[in-house]
């Protein structure tokens, strides 16, 4: 692996930054040479930490496919492996599949798709990627894997709606009721997504990538309550109540109805189930919501990013 590179497109984004992270030390862990890795973002700058050699920041903007051939000829070797998260639009499926096809014409052979738990193979946008993904697989003509994460724990520390309601009101509010979710650390699943962008076997599945504790709303509020000294309450909303907090937050109507009609089905159930992808690809057990909120418990109490 060490004269081919893996690209990471959202790479300064939650997970993929993590992808990115991780990946920078694999190596050292495995013995295995050290992967020359592509962060992909709209700005394609660095941060202010200094990244290896084997790590390079390319302008990638999912609406401009003058971008897509930076990341093919930063290194003077090929991409082999793509992490690919999808964009913000209507049209996601078409620019994802687009893109999939310009990727494997310069020599990609392996994909990993970020989709959701919500989401099926051959519904809206990512679940289009994902039978196309499994379509070309079945033909032999790339490799593939598509991780169906579930909600994740950082929401609570990344969504403004979430940091500011705990922050100033001691509140997080939902439609989800009593509602269970097995919410997933971030860093699980990138952990996931390494092995299926570096096994030497091609995955070729799907994984759904769950949390091992099923944990309502209120029982979030009941740890945060712990966590931070005072008490967090879960007000439970109507999907109308919903639907127009999130327009307060700046959240076009069209996916504010799509987000409350989510909270709605996690109400009746679609979440309530567990599993072992994460123990049984990774080696360790799943992070618990507790730890990740002493993690992040001053995001809650001054406003500092997690």
């Amino acid at each position: 692996m060490s004269s081919q590179a893996i690209l990471v497109l959202g790479g300064t984004g939650t997970v993929g930054s993590r992808i990115v992270r991780q990946l920078s030390s694999y190596h050292s862990t495995t013995n295995s040479p050290p992967y020359h890795i592509l962060i992909a973002s709209r700005n394609g700058t660095s941060s202010s930490e200094e990244q290896p050699q084997n790590v390079r920041h390319v302008s990638f903007d999912w609406h401009n496919a003058d971008t897509w051939s930076s990341a093919f000829s930063a290194f003077p070797f090929p991409v082999r492996s793509v992490y690919l998260i999808a964009p913000l639009s209507l049209d996601a499926d078409r620019l994802m599949t687009s893109f999939v096809d310009f990727a494997r014409e310069r020599g990609a052979r392996r994909f990993v798709l970020q989709s959701a738990s919500s989401v099926e193979p051959g519904g809206p946008a990512m679940g289009k990627v994902h039978s196309y993904l499994r379509e070309l697989g079945t033909r032999g003509e790339l490799e593939w894997a598509v991780l169906r994460p579930t909600w994740f724990q950082q929401n609570f520390a990344n969504q403004s709606n979430h940091v500011k309601s705990i922050r100033e009101e001691s509140k997080i509010y939902s439609a989800t009721g009593e509602g269970k979710i097995p919410w997933v650390a971030a860093d699980d699943i990138a952990a996931v997504a390494v092995r299926a962008l570096t096994n030497k076997v091609p995955p070729n599945t799907e994984y759904l990538v769950l949390g091992s504790e099923l944990l309502s709303y209120g029982e979030i509020a009941g740890i945060l309550t712990d966590v931070l000294g005072r008490k967090i309450v879960h007000v439970d909303l109507s999907a109308e109540e919903l639907e127009q907090r999130h327009q307060r937050f700046g959240m076009p109507e069209d996916y504010s109805k799509m987000m409350s009609a989510m909270d709605t089905a996690i109400k009746f159930g679609s979440e309530n189930r567990t599993n072992d992808v994460i123990l049984a690809v990774t080696g360790a057990a799943p992070r618990k919501f507790r730890d990740f909120a002493l993690s992040a418990k001053d995001v809650w109490e001054t406003g500092k990013k997690e």
